[in-house]
């Protein structure tokens, strides 16, 4: 009795820990899929200067997180039913698939923090080419202007740096909104390249945050799955 009572009460929490892990794979899907149509970003990652594309380093982990999410809700119930049905093959099939996603995902999160700064420098860099030809462009077939124009207005900023976010509404009213004397003096402390960073980093952040959750989920699924198959194959021994 000792052992199937530890064994369902391995089982129960196991259920509830599957549970949450479902849910949070429904929660990461739906983060991907807003942080995927958000308007900021989408607004500017599909820009184009001349034949060049902007940067789209950041879609590409959105949509692995997309791919995360919808794993981990098949994986999730899975292991509810497999620890329902107390089946030990459900249960290994399940604890192959934690080892394989938590693999992914350490993998997945060293190659974000390498690259966590690339992201906002390729679209900084990118801004940087658009605002030149901007300046200095006077054909109407380039569109420099309309590509630093949607950045300046997703953004609400004006130039590179704080010097250049003052002296471009004198030179070049046509690029920057239209802003009164105060949002001016605002402007002067909030550049384009500290808006980027901003957008960037506060979403790397949320992803971060969210790998960190789902790991420490996983962890204390591999260890009750393999203890509650444990259980059931010394259960049926006796």
């Amino acid at each position: 009795m000792g052992v199937e009572g530890c064994t369902k009460c391995i089982k129960y929490l196991l259920f509830v820990f599957n549970f949450i892990f479902w849910l949070a794979g429904g929660i990461i899907l739906g983060v991907a899929l807003w942080l995927r149509h958000d308007s900021q970003t989408t607004n500017i990652l599909y820009l184009q200067l001349g034949d060049k594309q902007a940067p789209n380093t950041f879609y590409v982990g959105i949509y692995i997180l997309i791919a995360v999410g919808a794993v981990m809700m098949f994986v999730g119930f899975l292991g509810c039913y497999g620890a329902i049905q107390e089946s030990q093959c459900l249960l290994g099939t399940f604890f192959t698939c934690l080892v394989i996603l938590f693999a992914c995902e350490v993998a997945a999160g060293i190659w974000g923090f390498v690259n966590k700064d690339q992201i906002a420098k390729d679209v900084k860099q990118f801004y940087d080419q658009a605002f030149q030809q901007a300046l200095m462009a006077e054909s109407e077939t380039n569109n420099g202007k309309a590509v630093v124009k949607t950045f300046h207005e997703t953004l609400d900023c004006c130039g590179p740096d704080a010097a250049t976010g003052v002296i471009t509404p004198l030179w070049r009213e046509d690029l920057c909104p239209k802003k009164d004397f105060m949002k001016t003096l605002s402007q002067m402390t909030s550049s384009c390249h500290q808006k980027i960073d901003e957008l960037f980093s506060g979403k790397l952040y949320l992803i971060g945050i969210a790998a960190i959750v789902v790991a420490v989920i996983m962890i204390f699924e591999m260890i009750l799955s393999m203890v509650l198959c444990c259980g059931i194959r010394n259960s049926s021994v006796y």
